[in-house]
This record gives C-alpha cells, structure tokens and sequence, in this order.
C-alpha cells in the first residue's frame, strides 16, 4: 500500500516540449499532481511556473539525463525527499536519428537504446511496485514505427519496437492487481523530434502530421480507460494495419523509401 501521507505524483519524462508537454498540460488541468523531468532545466521550470500561473499546482521538475546509467537512483531519491510516490508514471522521452546505421555515430545509436529502452524499462521496474499499490497507471510514447522494420532508422524503429512488446506483456500481467499499463503509438507529429532526428518536418509525405496535442489528448484519455495500445489519427491506424498484413520484403522497401525522401 502507498505509505501514510504520501503525495501521489504522475511522473512525466521528456517533459519540456512536444507530446511530454501537452501532457502535463493536460493532466495538471485534469488534476494531477506532476514531476516533470527532461535534460533542460530552463524549460522544465518554465512549464512549471506557466502552470502554477494557470492556477494548477506547482510540479516537481527534475532536470537530468535519464540516458545516464546513474539517472534513475537520484530521481527516486529527489521524489522521496518531497514525499512523492509515483501513481502514474509517463515514459515519453525518447529520440530518433535518420540515416544508414553503417553511417551514424556509433555512441550516438547507443545512447538511443540507453534512452528509449534502458532508461524507460528502469522507470518502470523501479517504480512498478508503488504504481501496483496505488493501483496506477502507466504510459509509455511508442510509435507507428513499433510496428514496422525501419530501414534508414533501424535502431529507432527496433527500439519502439520493444517498447510495444513490453507495454503490452506488462498490461497482461497487470490485469488483474488494479493497475493498467497503455501503450501510445502516435505516427508522424509536429514536435522537435524531428530536429533531432536529422530531417525536415515539410518533407512529410501524405497527410498532415498530427499536432502534439491532439495525440497527447488521445494518449490520456486511452491510459485513463485503461486501454492496451493507443494509435490515434485513421491514417496512423491504416499504417499498423497494413504493417501487420503486408509482406517483411514489401515494408522493408516501402519504409526504405519514405527516409530516404525524409533526408534534409
């Protein structure tokens, strides 16, 4: 059970922009009481000074580098010295990199496995008790990618991939204890993921890509209703359905392309 007095948080990673920010937006304007954590610390305070102006309670912010192996020890400390127990936990930090891996740095692809599946699986072995107590919730951002090779960005695309894999063993043997864990897989989104990865947002190919909001709205509300995987947007939901029917050699040739033509 939650220790006596605890203060029940809903803890945020990669909260300083994109979908990690319209999250904490929603979820302070829904009630939630929030720790927000990212590399930059200017913007985490930011956020946390624009909400409490809003009238929201004040979050914790935690400026650190999660793809650090000694991040997570001293986050949990930080929260249990305010008194926090984590009653949701968000693990939405995360980057991508385009290019051939022969290409990319060799350190900078590790660090995305350090990021993307290190950090978020230690978010979630070490906090997963207190979230079972409490019987929380928890959400990890995947991607349309967990669904597909990903030539052009394959070690992006693998790590969603487990990521995927992960939520969806972990919500099967949460079914019963009162917990739910909901996986989000929203496909191209307007955020800076795209600066980071190397490419520009106008050389989307087909529909517009969804504002980080609306996918963060969608995210919430399947992680409220305790929903399994989440992937907003009809076209985002063609793509995991043709994913699973198509032929391996006809996704690998497909994705292939659309980087390729993502290349700034």
């Amino acid at each position: 059970m939650p220790a006596a007095n605890a203060r029940p948080v809903t803890l945020i990673t990669g909260a300083s922009e994109g979908i990690g920010a319209e999250l904490a937006r929603i979820m302070a304007a829904a009630g939630h009481d929030l720790a927000l954590v990212a590399r930059r610390g200017d913007r985490l305070e930011a956020l946390a000074q624009d909400l409490a102006a809003e009238g929201f309670a004040r979050p914790l912010t935690f400026a650190c580098d999660l793809a650090q192996p000694d991040a997570i020890e001293p986050l949990a400390q930080g929260l249990a010295a305010a008194g926090a127990q984590v009653e949701i936990l968000v693990n939405n930090a995360g980057y991508g990199m385009l290019g051939a891996a022969a290409s990319l740095a060799r350190e900078d692809q590790l660090g995305m496995i350090d990021l993307n599946i290190r950090a978020l699986t230690d978010l979630t072995l070490r906090f997963l008790p207190e979230i079972i107590a409490a019987r929380g919730r928890i959400l990890h951002v995947a991607s349309t990618a967990s669904f597909l090779p990903g030539p052009g960005m394959a070690v992006y695309y693998a790590s969603k991939a487990y990521v995927l894999s992960l939520g969806e063993a972990l919500a099967h043997e949460l079914r019963d204890t009162g917990a739910s864990v909901t996986t989000l897989c929203p496909g191209p989104t307007l955020t800076g993921f795209q600066a980071r990865a190397g490419f520009d947002a106008t050389l989307f190919k087909g529909p517009r890509p969804m504002e980080a909001r609306a996918v963060a709205l969608a995210g919430y509300a399947g992680m409220m209703a305790g929903k399994r995987v989440i992937v907003p947007g009809a076209m985002n939901k063609l793509t995991m359905i043709f994913a699973r029917l198509a032929p391996r050699a006809l996704l690998l040739a497909a994705v292939g392309r659309l980087q390729e033509g993502r290349k700034a």
